[in-house]
């Protein structure tokens, strides 16, 4: 099984949306996510445990997880979102750097705009790599 771990700063708004979304349409055999950050705050911002509401994920009893070496070494798969010079560096990973602003206070619109452009990169990532849920064959 793949390991695909997003990493942020604070781990509080795109690394959770992005293991989320991304674990919600993995095949679970073939690919999971995982999300940390670099310097974890205390919770999920309220404004993204929202906006994932809206598209049926509950993110409030996520909690943000500092990136260890250890969390670092299960992954095969690294996607960095916008920690500039505190992303972390996982020997052996295939890394993609998806430069997304931080969501924490931004207009509600805009943290959904955020989320879009995250499920769109999910989404992109997953299909690339086969990692999708197998669909019924058609009748």
């Amino acid at each position: 099984m793949t390991t695909v771990l997003f990493a942020c700063v604070h781990n509080a708004g795109r690394s959770q949306m992005a293991a989320a979304l991304f674990n919600r349409i993995a095949a679970p055999g073939s690919a999971r996510a995982l999300s940390a950050g670099t310097s974890p705050a205390d919770r999920v911002h309220p404004e993204v445990v929202t906006v994932m509401r809206e598209r049926g994920v509950e993110l409030s009893a996520a909690t943000p997880v500092r990136l260890t070496d250890t969390l670092a070494r299960q992954a095969q798969w690294l996607v960095t979102m916008g920690c500039g010079d505190q992303c972390p560096v996982v020997p052996g990973a295939q890394v993609e750097d998806w430069p997304l602003p931080d969501p924490k206070g931004r207009p509600m619109d805009e943290v959904r705009a955020i989320r879009d452009d995250i499920a769109r990169r999910v989404e992109a990532l997953v299909d690339r790599h086969g990692w999708g849920k197998p669909t019924a064959p058609s009748v």
